[in-house]
């Protein structure tokens, strides 16, 4: 080749930089970075808040290194008991403990000659950070129950939330650890700080669930754009993505302008973070944290609509005005549809059409406001 780049090869890596996806600065240099970084056996520490996409670096790195044709193995540190660990990450021979009833291969051994990836670092027990370190420096480890000393080719790439610096100060974590997870620290802004990113997440993330669930995707007026970089999104682009989601589910029809996602955003976060995450977040975890947000979300309006209702039924003037009962007989009674629509028209007549002064007075959430305003076409 006289030392020229490979045109097939070319084309292929800047395809996988593409799925890092914005244009802000930040994100440029973590793409620079991870190119340069990719071709070796160093080790990298990847840094920042949870859900601004640490994974998604880890794997771009994987992908772009000769090593992309064996295992990418994520090993998520906070996700295993404290007594399992030594088990999960080294392996076990059959008998070594009550129910190891067969051998079992562990991360290093399924990650040989590819890449570990090891998740929420800082979480990893203290008694186990000696063993990793020196099968990270020697290749050498044992299986649970083993006496024969194994080898592993692995590349680390490790990632964390936490300052590791503050937590080797503390004694959580060991600072020899840490130097050699360190080799190359790469950190990862919060969403907040690269608004610029935001809409091209949105266009990505909304092409892929449209295509996934079989449903046109909307197009976002600029005011929508607006308003979801002005949120604050304390989940980042995990966040951002399963508010996409639950977006285009609950609405489907036209374009989605500033009031729509607002009045989606006026409820209660939908960060992740107090759910259990796996690294990496596979389609089946979003879609059951979809389902679960949507479900929170539904018992939140049932339980808005039954306290209106209550205080409704206990006033003299819940009745709706503009039925004749004289007309429809002495045994009619409106139906809690009825109601419910008269108590919401009265309100936003009253609040002059303001949605927001509306929902406060009825004691239900903006968004709840906003779909029974479009089922009762007010």
């Amino acid at each position: 080749m006289n030392g020229e780049a490979n045109p097939d090869s070319v084309r292929s890596n800047i395809g996988v930089l593409d799925r890092l996806i914005g244009h802000s600065d930040a994100i440029s240099r973590i793409r620079s970075l991870a190119r340069q970084v990719a071709g070796t056996k160093i080790s990298v520490l990847i840094t920042g808040e949870s859900g601004t996409g640490k994974d998604v670096v880890a794997h771009l790195i994987h992908d772009l290194s000769p090593r992309r044709d064996h295992e990418f193995v994520p090993v998520n540190c906070g996700a295993i008991p404290e007594g399992l660990f030594e088990s999960e990450v080294f392996g076990h021979e059959r008998g070594s403990f009550t129910g190891a009833d067969k051998q079992r291969k562990g991360y290093f051994e399924r990650a040989d000659k590819g890449t570990l990836f090891l998740d929420e670092v800082g979480e990893m027990p203290l008694q186990m950070q000696v063993k990793v370190l020196r099968a990270l420096e020697s290749g050498e480890y044992f299986r649970v129950g083993g006496n024969r000393p194994l080898h592993a080719n692995v590349r680390v790439i490790a990632a964390t939330n936490r300052n590791l610096q503050q937590e080797v100060q503390r004694g959580h974590f060991r600072e020899d650890l840490f130097f050699r997870l360190k080799a190359v620290a790469m950190e990862i802004p919060p969403l907040r700080d690269r608004t610029e990113d935001i809409p091209p997440l949105v266009e990505r993330f909304a092409h892929e669930f449209a295509r996934e669930n079989g449903i046109n995707k909307p197009r976002f007026l600029p005011d929508a754009m607006k308003a979801l970089e002005a949120h604050e999104w304390k989940g980042n682009v995990r966040e951002l993505k399963l508010f996409i989601g639950t977006l285009l589910t609950l609405e489907n029809e036209g374009p989605i302008d500033g009031y729509t996602v607002r009045s989606h955003l006026g409820g209660p976060s939908l960060s992740p973070t107090n759910l259990p995450v796996l690294a990496p977040l596979q389609r089946e975890t979003l879609d059951n944290e979809l389902i679960l947000q949507l479900l929170l979300d539904m018992r939140r309006e049932m339980q808005d609509i039954k306290g209106m209702l209550a205080r409704v039924l206990l006033m003299p003037h819940a009745l709706p005005e503009h039925i004749n009962y004289s007309e429809e007989g002495d045994d009619y009674r409106p139906t809690l549809d009825e109601i419910e629509k008269e108590q919401i028209r009265q309100a936003l007549i009253e609040k002059g059409g303001n949605r927001r002064k509306a929902a406060k007075m009825l004691g239900i959430g903006e968004r709840t406001l906003y779909r029974k305003i479009k089922e009762y076409n007010l």
